[in-house]
């Protein structure tokens, strides 16, 4: 036979696991400075500008 296991502390556990797993996410989704993300905006509109810039007539 095998081992019993509580499915309440199962469920609480992968529960848990699941919940650090999105806070890691989280971290670095939303865990940058306003420095970097004013830099980052800043390299996103130079390149953009740079493509539009290359752009052929019509």
């Amino acid at each position: 036979m095998g081992d019993v296991v509580n499915l309440n502390k199962a469920r609480k556990a992968r529960a848990r696991t699941e919940a650090r797993d999105q806070a890691a996410v989280n971290r670095v989704v939303h865990g940058r400075s306003k420095a970097e993300r004013d830099a980052a905006t800043a390299e996103r509109a130079r390149l953009q500008r740079l493509l539009d810039g290359s752009k052929r007539e019509d």
